[in-house]
Protein backbone atom coordinates (compact mmCIF):
# COMPACT_ATOMS: atom_id res chain seq x y z
CA UNK A 1 0.00 0.00 0.00
CA UNK A 2 0.88 3.02 -0.74
CA UNK A 3 1.95 6.19 1.51
CA UNK A 4 0.03 9.28 1.13
CA UNK A 5 1.38 13.21 1.67
CA UNK A 6 0.46 16.43 2.34
CA UNK A 7 2.53 18.06 -0.40
CA UNK A 8 1.78 21.64 -0.03
CA UNK A 9 -1.31 24.27 0.34
CA UNK A 10 -2.41 27.78 1.12
CA UNK A 11 -5.58 29.47 2.87
CA UNK A 12 -7.24 33.07 3.13
CA UNK A 13 -6.82 35.19 5.32
CA UNK A 14 -9.51 34.66 8.09
CA UNK A 15 -12.33 37.06 7.30
CA UNK A 16 -14.60 38.08 10.62
CA UNK A 17 -18.10 38.26 10.18
CA UNK A 18 -19.22 41.49 7.87
CA UNK A 19 -15.43 41.71 7.26
CA UNK A 20 -12.79 42.17 5.23
CA UNK A 21 -13.98 38.93 2.95
CA UNK A 22 -17.45 39.83 3.30
CA UNK A 23 -18.28 40.73 -0.11
CA UNK A 24 -16.30 38.27 -2.05
CA UNK A 25 -18.00 35.61 -3.97
CA UNK A 26 -17.43 31.79 -2.72
CA UNK A 27 -16.55 30.15 -5.79
CA UNK A 28 -14.33 33.24 -6.52
CA UNK A 29 -12.55 32.74 -2.52
CA UNK A 30 -12.35 29.11 -3.01
CA UNK A 31 -11.13 29.22 -6.55
CA UNK A 32 -8.26 31.51 -5.57
CA UNK A 33 -7.28 29.19 -3.04
CA UNK A 34 -7.29 26.62 -5.35
CA UNK A 35 -4.66 28.08 -8.15
CA UNK A 36 -2.23 28.73 -4.91
CA UNK A 37 -2.46 25.85 -3.35
CA UNK A 38 -1.67 23.70 -6.78
CA UNK A 39 0.83 25.85 -7.42
CA UNK A 40 2.41 25.78 -3.59
CA UNK A 41 2.46 21.91 -4.40
CA UNK A 42 4.27 22.20 -7.40
CA UNK A 43 1.78 20.25 -9.67
CA UNK A 44 0.56 20.11 -12.79
CA UNK A 45 -3.53 20.93 -12.94
CA UNK A 46 -4.05 18.38 -15.56
CA UNK A 47 -2.71 15.80 -13.00
CA UNK A 48 -4.88 16.65 -10.12
CA UNK A 49 -7.25 13.20 -10.11
CA UNK A 50 -9.92 14.75 -7.68
CA UNK A 51 -11.15 17.80 -6.12
CA UNK A 52 -12.82 17.00 -3.12
CA UNK A 53 -14.23 20.41 -0.66
CA UNK A 54 -15.55 20.45 2.57
CA UNK A 55 -18.77 22.53 3.06
CA UNK A 56 -21.27 23.14 5.78
CA UNK A 57 -24.06 25.42 4.48
CA UNK A 58 -24.65 24.07 1.07
CA UNK A 59 -26.90 26.82 0.12
CA UNK A 60 -26.49 30.71 -2.28
CA UNK A 61 -23.40 31.18 -3.75
CA UNK A 62 -22.51 27.64 -1.56
CA UNK A 63 -24.70 25.61 -3.22
CA UNK A 64 -24.65 23.03 -6.37
CA UNK A 65 -21.15 21.61 -5.83
CA UNK A 66 -19.27 24.02 -4.63
CA UNK A 67 -15.96 21.88 -5.26
CA UNK A 68 -16.86 21.34 -9.16
CA UNK A 69 -17.91 25.13 -9.56
CA UNK A 70 -14.93 26.53 -7.75
CA UNK A 71 -12.59 24.72 -9.81
CA UNK A 72 -14.01 25.48 -12.72
CA UNK A 73 -14.66 29.16 -12.28
CA UNK A 74 -10.78 29.27 -11.44
CA UNK A 75 -10.22 27.87 -15.42
CA UNK A 76 -8.92 24.92 -14.53
CA UNK A 77 -9.63 21.82 -16.58
CA UNK A 78 -12.79 20.49 -17.14
CA UNK A 79 -11.89 17.04 -16.93
CA UNK A 80 -11.25 17.11 -12.91
CA UNK A 81 -13.88 15.61 -11.31
CA UNK A 82 -14.86 17.92 -7.91
CA UNK A 83 -17.34 16.55 -4.80
CA UNK A 84 -18.09 18.13 -2.12
CA UNK A 85 -18.91 16.93 1.44
CA UNK A 86 -20.57 17.42 5.11
CA UNK A 87 -19.36 16.04 8.02
CA UNK A 88 -20.09 19.58 9.75
CA UNK A 89 -17.13 21.46 11.21
CA UNK A 90 -14.92 18.80 10.24
CA UNK A 91 -15.96 18.33 7.08
CA UNK A 92 -12.57 19.85 5.27
CA UNK A 93 -10.52 17.62 7.38
CA UNK A 94 -12.54 14.87 6.10
CA UNK A 95 -11.91 15.31 2.67
CA UNK A 96 -8.18 15.03 3.46
CA UNK A 97 -9.40 11.29 4.90
CA UNK A 98 -11.24 10.54 1.38
CA UNK A 99 -8.38 12.01 -0.03
CA UNK A 100 -5.53 9.94 2.04
CA UNK A 101 -7.82 6.61 1.60
CA UNK A 102 -8.53 6.88 -2.17
CA UNK A 103 -4.38 7.48 -2.51
CA UNK A 104 -3.05 4.84 -0.73
CA UNK A 105 -5.49 2.67 -2.45
CA UNK A 106 -4.00 3.01 -5.52
CA UNK A 107 -7.03 4.58 -7.36
CA UNK A 108 -5.51 8.10 -7.43
CA UNK A 109 -2.14 9.92 -7.32
CA UNK A 110 -3.09 13.34 -6.60
CA UNK A 111 -6.54 15.13 -4.70
CA UNK A 112 -6.89 18.55 -4.07
CA UNK A 113 -8.92 19.01 -1.16
CA UNK A 114 -10.37 22.18 0.70
CA UNK A 115 -13.06 23.53 2.45
CA UNK A 116 -15.02 26.80 2.24
CA UNK A 117 -17.06 28.44 4.51
CA UNK A 118 -18.78 32.39 3.98
CA UNK A 119 -20.47 32.87 7.69
CA UNK A 120 -21.25 36.36 6.81
CA UNK A 121 -24.07 35.45 4.22
CA UNK A 122 -24.93 31.83 5.26
CA UNK A 123 -25.18 31.38 8.82
CA UNK A 124 -25.37 28.08 10.30
CA UNK A 125 -28.43 26.99 9.17
CA UNK A 126 -29.42 28.82 6.77
CA UNK A 127 -30.13 25.80 4.61
CA UNK A 128 -32.57 24.35 7.01
CA UNK A 129 -35.75 27.33 6.70
CA UNK A 130 -39.41 27.67 6.74
CA UNK A 131 -41.11 25.02 4.28
CA UNK A 132 -37.94 23.63 3.85
CA UNK A 133 -39.10 20.29 6.10
CA UNK A 134 -37.27 19.38 9.67
CA UNK A 135 -34.29 17.97 9.64
CA UNK A 136 -34.63 16.30 12.78
CA UNK A 137 -37.89 13.31 12.45
CA UNK A 138 -40.59 12.32 14.78
CA UNK A 139 -38.34 8.99 15.13
CA UNK A 140 -35.37 10.92 15.86
CA UNK A 141 -36.82 13.10 18.45
CA UNK A 142 -38.34 10.03 20.39
CA UNK A 143 -34.58 9.18 20.50
CA UNK A 144 -32.62 12.41 21.47
CA UNK A 145 -32.88 15.74 22.84
CA UNK A 146 -31.86 18.61 20.13
CA UNK A 147 -29.72 20.82 21.64
CA UNK A 148 -27.77 23.94 20.46
CA UNK A 149 -24.16 23.92 19.91
CA UNK A 150 -24.09 26.31 22.60
CA UNK A 151 -26.23 24.49 25.29
CA UNK A 152 -24.02 21.85 24.53
CA UNK A 153 -20.76 22.95 25.16
CA UNK A 154 -22.47 24.71 28.29
CA UNK A 155 -23.49 21.11 29.75
CA UNK A 156 -19.78 19.72 28.90
CA UNK A 157 -18.75 22.42 31.25
CA UNK A 158 -20.87 21.36 33.58
CA UNK A 159 -19.59 17.68 33.33
CA UNK A 160 -16.33 18.44 33.33
CA UNK A 161 -16.34 21.16 35.93
CA UNK A 162 -15.21 23.93 33.71
CA UNK A 163 -15.63 27.80 35.40
CA UNK A 164 -15.63 30.48 33.69
CA UNK A 165 -12.24 31.40 35.03
CA UNK A 166 -10.92 28.31 33.23
CA UNK A 167 -12.66 28.98 29.79
CA UNK A 168 -11.32 32.50 29.82
CA UNK A 169 -8.16 31.46 30.57
CA UNK A 170 -7.79 28.98 27.58
CA UNK A 171 -9.34 31.98 25.45
CA UNK A 172 -6.88 34.32 26.72
CA UNK A 173 -3.51 31.63 26.21
CA UNK A 174 -5.39 31.69 22.49
CA UNK A 175 -5.11 35.47 21.73
CA UNK A 176 -1.48 36.20 23.02
CA UNK A 177 -0.48 33.35 20.98
CA UNK A 178 -2.29 33.93 17.74
CA UNK A 179 -1.04 37.36 18.24
CA UNK A 180 2.20 36.78 18.88
CA UNK A 181 2.21 34.19 15.26
CA UNK A 182 0.52 37.20 13.51
CA UNK A 183 3.75 39.47 14.73
CA UNK A 184 6.40 37.04 13.72
CA UNK A 185 4.81 36.19 10.38
CA UNK A 186 4.27 32.79 11.17
CA UNK A 187 1.20 32.68 9.04
CA UNK A 188 3.11 33.55 6.06
CA UNK A 189 3.77 30.41 4.55
CA UNK A 190 0.22 29.69 4.50
CA UNK A 191 -1.79 32.76 3.56
CA UNK A 192 -2.53 33.86 -0.02
CA UNK A 193 -3.54 37.15 0.11
CA UNK A 194 -6.99 38.69 -0.84
CA UNK A 195 -7.86 41.47 -2.02
CA UNK A 196 -4.90 43.26 -0.74
CA UNK A 197 -5.67 41.81 2.70
CA UNK A 198 -3.07 39.41 4.12
CA UNK A 199 -3.63 38.84 7.80
CA UNK A 200 -5.88 37.04 9.52
CA UNK A 201 -8.59 39.83 10.95
CA UNK A 202 -9.80 37.76 14.39
CA UNK A 203 -7.09 38.78 16.99
CA UNK A 204 -8.00 40.84 19.35
CA UNK A 205 -6.56 42.03 22.72
CA UNK A 206 -7.80 40.30 25.68
CA UNK A 207 -7.03 39.72 28.98
CA UNK A 208 -8.60 38.00 32.47
CA UNK A 209 -10.11 41.06 33.05
CA UNK A 210 -11.72 42.40 29.89
CA UNK A 211 -13.01 39.15 29.07
CA UNK A 212 -14.32 38.85 32.21
CA UNK A 213 -16.50 41.82 31.32
CA UNK A 214 -18.53 39.95 28.62
CA UNK A 215 -21.93 38.27 29.19
CA UNK A 216 -22.88 35.01 28.95
CA UNK A 217 -24.54 34.06 25.67
CA UNK A 218 -26.27 30.42 25.65
CA UNK A 219 -27.20 30.67 29.58
CA UNK A 220 -28.31 33.70 31.45
CA UNK A 221 -25.41 32.52 34.22
CA UNK A 222 -23.44 30.08 31.80
CA UNK A 223 -19.79 30.08 31.29
CA UNK A 224 -19.49 30.89 27.47
CA UNK A 225 -19.25 34.24 25.97
CA UNK A 226 -18.51 35.61 22.86
CA UNK A 227 -14.41 35.93 24.06
CA UNK A 228 -14.55 32.17 24.90
CA UNK A 229 -16.02 31.06 21.69
CA UNK A 230 -14.78 30.81 18.06
CA UNK A 231 -15.30 33.80 15.92
CA UNK A 232 -17.74 33.33 13.31
CA UNK A 233 -15.86 33.58 10.04
CA UNK A 234 -15.16 34.02 6.53
CA UNK A 235 -12.37 31.70 4.38
CA UNK A 236 -11.28 29.15 2.50
CA UNK A 237 -8.62 26.44 2.94
CA UNK A 238 -6.98 23.78 0.09
CA UNK A 239 -4.21 21.37 0.35
CA UNK A 240 -2.65 18.85 -2.31
CA UNK A 241 -2.33 15.14 -1.22
CA UNK A 242 -0.34 13.04 -3.51
CA UNK A 243 1.09 8.79 -3.34
CA UNK A 244 4.76 8.49 -2.68
CA UNK A 245 5.18 7.54 -6.62
CA UNK A 246 3.78 10.60 -7.78
CA UNK A 247 6.05 12.74 -4.80
CA UNK A 248 9.30 10.27 -6.27
CA UNK A 249 8.64 10.93 -9.51
CA UNK A 250 8.42 14.65 -9.74
CA UNK A 251 10.67 15.34 -6.93
CA UNK A 252 8.56 16.83 -4.42
CA UNK A 253 9.05 17.88 -1.35
CA UNK A 254 6.44 17.43 1.07
CA UNK A 255 5.17 19.13 4.46
CA UNK A 256 3.87 15.83 6.13
CA UNK A 257 2.90 12.02 6.00
CA UNK A 258 -0.77 11.55 6.51
CA UNK A 259 0.22 8.78 8.89
CA UNK A 260 -3.38 8.15 10.30
CA UNK A 261 -6.68 9.15 10.20
CA UNK A 262 -9.97 8.31 12.44
CA UNK A 263 -13.64 9.54 12.69
CA UNK A 264 -16.09 8.91 15.53
CA UNK A 265 -19.64 9.20 16.41
CA UNK A 266 -20.25 10.49 19.63
CA UNK A 267 -23.93 11.55 21.73
CA UNK A 268 -25.88 13.76 19.80
CA UNK A 269 -26.93 15.69 22.32
CA UNK A 270 -23.65 16.78 23.66
CA UNK A 271 -22.49 16.60 20.04
CA UNK A 272 -19.03 18.05 20.48
CA UNK A 273 -17.13 15.38 23.15
CA UNK A 274 -16.07 13.90 19.63
CA UNK A 275 -11.95 15.38 19.89
CA UNK A 276 -11.83 13.05 23.10
CA UNK A 277 -12.61 9.44 21.62
CA UNK A 278 -11.14 10.28 18.68
CA UNK A 279 -7.62 10.81 19.89
CA UNK A 280 -8.07 7.87 22.06
CA UNK A 281 -8.75 5.81 19.43
CA UNK A 282 -6.22 7.39 16.60
CA UNK A 283 -3.69 6.71 19.29
CA UNK A 284 -4.23 3.52 19.87
CA UNK A 285 -4.72 2.33 16.58
CA UNK A 286 -1.24 3.81 15.73
CA UNK A 287 -0.18 2.12 18.75
CA UNK A 288 1.59 6.16 19.72
CA UNK A 289 1.69 7.54 23.17
CA UNK A 290 0.34 10.75 23.61
CA UNK A 291 3.89 11.55 24.61
CA UNK A 292 4.68 10.90 20.78
CA UNK A 293 3.26 13.57 19.27
CA UNK A 294 4.86 16.56 19.22
CA UNK A 295 2.10 19.65 18.78
CA UNK A 296 -1.45 19.35 18.56
CA UNK A 297 -4.14 21.10 17.08
CA UNK A 298 -7.48 21.02 18.72
CA UNK A 299 -10.41 23.07 17.60
CA UNK A 300 -11.26 25.86 19.98
CA UNK A 301 -15.38 25.58 18.88
CA UNK A 302 -15.56 26.55 22.56
CA UNK A 303 -13.17 27.10 24.88
CA UNK A 304 -15.24 23.79 27.14
CA UNK A 305 -14.38 21.66 24.48
CA UNK A 306 -10.80 22.22 24.31
CA UNK A 307 -11.00 22.14 28.56
CA UNK A 308 -12.85 18.63 28.79
CA UNK A 309 -9.79 17.63 25.91
CA UNK A 310 -7.03 18.84 28.36
CA UNK A 311 -8.55 17.31 30.86
CA UNK A 312 -9.11 13.68 29.60
CA UNK A 313 -6.08 13.32 27.36
CA UNK A 314 -4.13 15.00 30.37
CA UNK A 315 -1.70 17.41 27.78
CA UNK A 316 -1.15 20.97 28.78
CA UNK A 317 -2.65 23.57 27.23
CA UNK A 318 1.18 24.65 26.84
CA UNK A 319 1.62 21.90 24.19
CA UNK A 320 -1.81 22.84 22.63
CA UNK A 321 -2.95 25.32 19.60
CA UNK A 322 0.67 26.92 19.92
CA UNK A 323 -0.35 29.74 17.21
CA UNK A 324 -3.99 30.56 18.73
CA UNK A 325 -7.04 28.79 18.07
CA UNK A 326 -10.20 29.21 16.53
CA UNK A 327 -11.20 32.04 19.28
CA UNK A 328 -8.78 34.19 18.29
CA UNK A 329 -8.27 33.39 14.61
CA UNK A 330 -11.64 32.32 13.71
CA UNK A 331 -13.90 29.37 12.44
CA UNK A 332 -15.17 29.30 8.86
CA UNK A 333 -16.60 25.83 9.90
CA UNK A 334 -15.84 24.04 6.68
CA UNK A 335 -12.58 25.64 6.21
CA UNK A 336 -10.86 24.67 9.18
CA UNK A 337 -10.11 21.27 9.26
CA UNK A 338 -7.83 22.02 6.23
CA UNK A 339 -6.73 24.78 7.90
CA UNK A 340 -5.60 23.06 10.83
CA UNK A 341 -3.76 20.64 8.80
CA UNK A 342 -1.81 23.06 6.74
CA UNK A 343 -0.81 25.10 9.77
CA UNK A 344 0.42 21.75 11.57
CA UNK A 345 2.37 20.49 8.76
CA UNK A 346 4.10 23.74 8.66
CA UNK A 347 5.00 24.13 12.62
CA UNK A 348 6.34 20.36 12.29
CA UNK A 349 8.58 21.72 9.35
CA UNK A 350 9.62 25.35 11.33
CA UNK A 351 10.03 23.55 14.95
CA UNK A 352 12.23 20.52 13.31
CA UNK A 353 9.53 17.91 14.92
CA UNK A 354 8.13 14.56 14.35
CA UNK A 355 4.37 14.06 14.45
CA UNK A 356 1.29 16.13 15.10
CA UNK A 357 -2.31 15.72 15.93
CA UNK A 358 -5.58 17.68 14.74
CA UNK A 359 -8.71 16.46 15.76
CA UNK A 360 -12.31 18.74 16.07
CA UNK A 361 -15.48 18.32 17.12
CA UNK A 362 -18.32 18.37 14.80
CA UNK A 363 -22.08 19.17 14.60
CA UNK A 364 -23.89 15.87 14.75
CA UNK A 365 -22.18 14.14 16.96
CA UNK A 366 -18.89 13.21 15.22
CA UNK A 367 -15.19 13.88 16.01
CA UNK A 368 -12.14 13.72 13.47
CA UNK A 369 -8.58 13.13 13.81
CA UNK A 370 -5.45 13.25 12.22
CA UNK A 371 -1.57 12.14 12.87
CA UNK A 372 0.37 13.58 10.60
CA UNK A 373 4.52 12.64 10.22
CA UNK A 374 7.02 15.03 9.08
CA UNK A 375 8.20 14.25 5.72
Amino acid sequence: MTAAFLLAGRRTPIGRRGGVLADEHVGDLLAGTMVTAVDAAGVEPADVDQVIVGCVTKTGDQANNVARTAWLSAGLPQEVPGVTVDAKCGSSQQAVHYAAALVTSGAVDVVLCGGIEHMSRHPLGEDIGDGMGDAYSPAYRSHYEVTSQGEAAERIADLWGLDRARCDQIAVASQERAAAAVATGRFDCEISPVGGVETDQGPRPSTLESLGRLQPVFRPEGVLTPGNSSQISDGASCVVVASDAYVRTHGLAPLAEIEHQQLVGVDPVLKLTGPIPATQRILKRADIPVSGIDTFEVNEAFASVLGAWLADIDVPLEAVNVNGGAIALGHPVGATGTRLLLTAAHELRLRGKQRALVTMCCGGGLGTATVLRAA
